[in-house]
């Protein structure tokens, strides 16, 4: 009599990012910062990170649909990251533009205005992060079929106090 072997297969795939999308994220990022009210003469230029999209490939074919532990998104420091999930495949302009649509519910100087969601938005916009890099994974198993992570370094003030908390 033979032992039975089972196997389990996750079924993860990895989207590649092209060099054309890398330029495109990269572009949209800048864009975005540059339109920030008031605006901020101290905001750094963001650049495509292989090591940050390196991290952020890792943890997205986890599907895990939760943030990383921050302890996995370092480089030379710590890296905040925003998620973005879908059942359809999104195009990347689309996806950094809903994380920066929170602005609706900012204020500078206050934060939120009403209890809405911002910390997407505020990390986008933090004029110290300087570095960006995304991955994303299809994960047909889950109740989302498209993870999306982004991860920037340095990280937002906000993400910096969550880490604290």
């Amino acid at each position: 009599m033979h032992p039975s072997i089972v196997y389990f297969f996750v079924l993860i795939s990895s989207v590649l990012i092209s060099s054309s999308d890398k330029t495109a994220i990269v572009n949209k990022y800048n864009a975005l910062r540059r339109g920030v009210q008031p605006t901020a003469s101290n905001m750094l230029e963001m650049k495509w990170s292989n090591e940050a999209a390196a991290n952020a490939q890792k943890w997205a074919n986890t599907c895990s649909m939760n943030h990383s532990p921050a302890s996995s998104r370092t480089i030379t420091s710590g890296c905040g990251e925003n998620l973005y999930i879908s059942s359809f495949k999104n195009t990347w302009s689309n996806v950094i533009q809903a994380w920066y649509d929170e602005v609706a519910d900012f204020q500078y100087g206050v934060g939120s205005t009403n209890g809405g969601v911002v910390g997407h938005y505020t990390q986008v916009v933090w004029y110290r992060s300087n570095l960006v890099g995304c991955a994303l994974a299809r994960c047909p198993n889950a109740q989302y079929e498209y993870f999306y992570v982004c991860q920037y370094c340095p990280p937002s003030l906000n993400c910096q106090l969550e880490v604290l908390i």
